[in-house]
């Protein structure tokens, strides 16, 4: 059962606990941290997130439709290179210890 730390928008940070092979979206969404109102189809871009950079590679690359909700973001809010969507990270017990913050939202 991955751990995960993050630190939301108003800088509180927050332990969460998750179920292996859940999307990263899940616990953050049940903890109040963001909205996913698309519930996980990379359609909506709130549940945006900038992830600690040792945790990039572990995290996996953007899918291809993640990369345009990014870009469609941009206009928006701040979009990094270590911007993803909670959605579209499946977690393993690989990402015990995960770090993360609740990117400004749309």
């Amino acid at each position: 059962m991955p751990r995960i730390n993050v630190t939301g928008q108003d800088g509180a940070t927050h332990l969460l606990e998750a179920d292996d092979a859940s999307a990263l979206m899940e616990p953050l969404r049940e903890a109040g941290l963001v909205e996913a109102t698309c519930g996980g189809a990379a359609s909506c871009g709130t549940c945006h997130i900038f992830v600690a950079d040792k945790w990039i590679a572990p995290t996996g690359e953007r899918t291809e439709e993640e990369g345009w909700m990014l870009e469609a973001l941009e206009d928006e809010v701040e979009v990094k290179e270590c911007s993803r969507l909670a959605c579209q990270i499946t977690l393993t017990a690989e990402h015990d210890g995960l770090e993360l913050t609740i990117a400004p939202q749309v």
